[in-house]
């Protein structure tokens, strides 16, 4: 070989070399956090608005102020995923929360404000609770080493710490008032004994086993998977119960255990503690483990064992399906303490013909007699409203058919028969109206606000035109509606509370397309102007003047859509070039035309931006077509699925004839893009059309056979309807993807049915059949994202996306 030759060939092995060097750092650089344009940042770092919460009087309000988006370091810290929830072992408490940073007082007679001060440094405060008196707030705090209970003082704004490290946040609530200003906690049992060891090799291997009964399942995440993870469960669910006094004293109330809930009597003289039990699940998460009902008084002593609820592994099919034995166990609102539950009498078999699907029976204290029966329902049951003695609702749903039935009872006569006053579809919204208004009574807790015969009714208020809440006055005798006040155009105000016996006085929150929701006070009675009680900024100023519609429109079988559309400030479809769209929808099954065809949300909306909406690239050029109706109709004995393909379809052929008719659109550049549920809706209108030119699809489901008990509002399982489930399934059809498609999950999703897997197999079965296709896993997130860096990088893959695929669409 010549030198020359020898040389070009060394040459020519350098720069290969620098090539796949480059390539290396190219890839690396690919794989880093990355950001969307400016625009769109500067709105996802938008303040974020105070929650807030009113006193029961109404003379002074709490206004919390959020936290931020975290950062990633705060998800990659140590995380257990035991039996369907997430613990951060270091706190004992969960994983994944939001958290208040500052806390304000505003009285609404003199408009002062008071910040609340001696706050923890770097305050991540939660379970804001009013003492009944409402003279003090007690509320927790999140440090690296635990959470703490604090309390401040409503006159005053000092808080000051209560308790060491030492609240049990693990499973549900960890604090309650009682009636003399002491608060039961529910903390880490001091006696609980150092965490249990991973062992070094198994002990031998997992085994389960079924003996013929037929556990039908939904496809949970997280479930416990070996012996060890037991342990683990046992450990951190280990509490105990303790009273503290406002001085920082406490008492240690009963036996620890593995508390599921607490729940304090009205006269605050009992405790309704539920324990979870062994034997644990691998099936289900803890919410159906077996558990205890234990009657306490309030110094610990055991008046009975209620309730021994069993494991709840075996349950029929159908969304209608329940358990056997006592269930919804709760203290009546109106008496001092006296227990209330259901019972199924159908065996929690929806397929069974029964008169009397639920019993409801009570029980006074001193809880020693026989249950009696209060009432019982046609359908499954879901709940009471407490008035009085004489007066109570009686609350019944059925899924299959969307049913939904109240009557009024008389519990003073239990079992006689009711007066039903509602029975509809509740799906439909235009003769919804809407639900009871509740007040405090003697014993702190929420009862319905009733005159004689008259009860007070707030409304979402849907009409063709779009929602206008309203409060009405309901007459349980005739059963009809006045209504005492409604929203009016060009706003969105709703009721958020009542101050008054005679609903004259109330609280509002008020909007527009272009003003944001603020509060303000309304007195009918005296006809006096409302007064605006707080003054929240426009946190989204660069796009306060974009153009937004309402737009209703039918689909070629006659029904009728609605969708809302957002375009950039300025944009005149008649003399402007049309531009490029994004679709964004969610699917939505119905039993009926007439209720799917119902408009839903109003014109007169705030824009509010999340981190997971489209509205972002409006900034961008693009037209957003938001709330998409996608409706799936199924009437009688036909179940929506049987033509979910066929009528998903139809729907964005509608939407796309509409925006394009109009000027706005350009039929060539529209790209559809869900979440979840609209991420699975995304896959199968790419597999079955060609209607679009890109798709994006968010922690979604792509394989319905991995859910094969159900998924979504499909009751029947995959060996009653095969065929549904693979026509369903955008994995079945991946073959016939042929439109660029971004998917996006994240690598921790906890979301029943949409496993990581989903979308990494479907990945793959797009990559082997040539299919243009982008896969973003996203560490450490779940379901919904909330990292800042896990959004930003988000919002810059989609952007990435449209731009390429869409507005510069060859």
């Amino acid at each position: 070989m010549s030198k020359g030759l020898k040389k070009l060939k060394i040459h020519s092995l350098i720069l290969l070399a620098g090539l796949f060097a480059c390539n290396i750092l190219a890839v690396a650089q690919d794989n880093t956090y990355q950001k969307p344009p400016s625009q769109i940042e500067e709105l996802v770092n938008a303040p974020i608005t105070p929650i807030v919460s009113f006193s029961n009087r109404g003379d002074f309000m709490l206004m919390m102020v959020r936290s931020g988006h975290g950062s990633i370091e705060d998800l990659a810290q140590e995380e257990l995923r035991i039996a369907g929830i997430r613990i951060n072992p270091a706190t004992n408490g969960p994983s994944r929360s939001g958290s208040i940073e500052k806390i304000k007082i505003k009285s609404l007679q003199s408009g002062e404000v008071i910040d609340i001060h001696g706050l923890p440094e770097n305050p991540k405060l939660g379970s804001m609770t009013l003492s009944e008196d409402e003279q003090y707030l007690a509320f927790t705090h999140t440090s690296d080493a635990g959470i703490s209970l604090w309390l401040a003082d409503i006159r005053t704004g000092q808080a000051r710490r209560l308790t060491e490290d030492i609240l049990n946040q693990v499973y549900g609530t960890s604090l309650e008032w009682l009636p003399d200003n002491r608060i039961l906690i529910k903390a880490v049992n001091p006696e609980r004994g150092s965490k249990p060891e991973a062992p070094k090799a198994p002990k031998g291997p997992n085994i389960q086993e079924t003996m013929g009964d037929a556990a039908p399942s939904r496809t949970y995440q997280d479930l416990l998977t070996n012996p060890y993870e037991e342990e683990q469960f046992a450990y951190f669910m280990d509490s105990q119960l303790m009273i503290v006094s406002l001085d920082g004293s406490h008492d240690i109330i009963g036996e620890p255990g593995m508390i599921k809930s607490v729940d304090i009597s009205p006269d605050g003289k009992f405790l309704l503690v539920e324990k979870i039990k062994k034997p644990f699940s691998y099936l289900v998460p803890a919410s159906r483990f077996p558990y205890d009902v234990e009657i306490l008084d309030i110094e610990g002593k055991k008046i009975k064992t209620f309730a021994e609820i069993p494991l709840d592994e075996v349950r029929p099919t159908g969304f209608d399906a329940t358990v056997t034995g006592p269930r919804s166990i709760n203290w009546r609102a109106d008496k001092p303490a006296t227990l209330y539950w259901a019972e199924a009498q159908d065996g929690g078999d929806p397929k069974k013909e029964v008169e009397e699907r639920d019993i409801i029976y009570y029980l006074n204290a001193p809880f020693n007699g026989d249950k009696q029966k209060l009432g019982s329902t046609s359908l499954r049951y879901s709940g009471v409203n407490w008035s009085d003695d004489s007066f109570a609702i009686l609350n019944e749903r059925w899924f299959a058919s969307r049913q939904e039935k109240r009557t009024v009872i008389n519990p003073s006569r239990p079992g006689e028969k009711g007066n039903i006053i509602v029975e509809r579809s509740y799906d439909d919204i235009y003769n919804d109206p809407g639900s009871p208004v509740f007040k405090k009574n003697q014993y702190g807790k929420s009862v319905v606000i009733r005159k004689g015969n008259q009860i007070f009714m707030t409304s979402e208020g849907g009409s063709p035109e779009g929602s206008m809440p309203y409060l009405a006055s309901f007459d349980v005798k005739s059963k009809t509606e006045n209504i005492l006040w409604r929203s009016q155009a060009p706003y969105y105000e709703r009721v958020a509370k009542v101050l008054s016996d005679d609903a004259s006085e109330f609280i509002t929150l008020k909007e527009s397309t272009d003003e944001q929701p603020n509060y303000w006070r309304v007195n009918t009675r005296k006809r006096i102007a409302p007064i605006q009680i707080t003054e929240f900024e426009h946190p989204y100023e660069s796009i306060k003047n974009i153009n937004k519609e309402l737009v209703t429109y039918t689909r070629k079988d006659g029904l009728n859509l609605s969708a809302t559309i957002y375009t950039p400030e300025g944009f005149d479809p008649a003399s402007d070039e049309p531009l490029p769209v994004v679709m964004w929808a969610y699917p939505r099954e119905y039993k009926s035309t007439e209720t799917a065809a119902q408009v839903r949300g109003s014109k007169y909306e705030f824009t509010r931006l999340n981190w997971g909406s489209p509205l972002y690239w409006v900034t961008q050029g693009y037209a957003i077509m938001d709330r998409t109706e996608m409706p799936i109709v199924g009437e009688g004995e036909e179940e929506p699925n049987d033509q979910f393909v066929e009528q998903l379809v139809a729907n964005a052929e509608a939407a796309i004839d509409y925006i394009v008719e109009r000027g706005i659109g350009d039929r060539n550049r529209i790209a559809v893009g869900g979440h979840s549920y609209g991420a699975f809706m995304t896959a199968n209108l790419l597999s079955h059309s060609d209607l679009f030119a890109a798709g994006i699809a968010r922690s979604g489901a792509y394989n319905r056979t991995l859910t094969p008990f159900g998924f979504q509002y499909e009751q029947r399982t995959y060996w009653e309807a095969p065929e549904v489930y693979n026509i369903m399934s955008p994995f079945m059809n991946a073959h016939k993807v042929k439109t660029p498609i971004l998917l996006i999950h994240g690598e921790a999703d906890n979301n029943s049915g949409t496993f990581p897997i989903q979308s990494d197999r479907y990945y793959n079965a797009l990559k082997g059949h040539g299919a243009t296709a982008r896969l973003v896993f996203l560490p450490h997130e779940s379901h919904g994202y909330a990292a800042l860096e896990s959004i930003l990088h988000t919002l810059h893959e989609q952007h990435e996306w449209l731009e390429k695929y869409v507005k510069n669409r060859q």
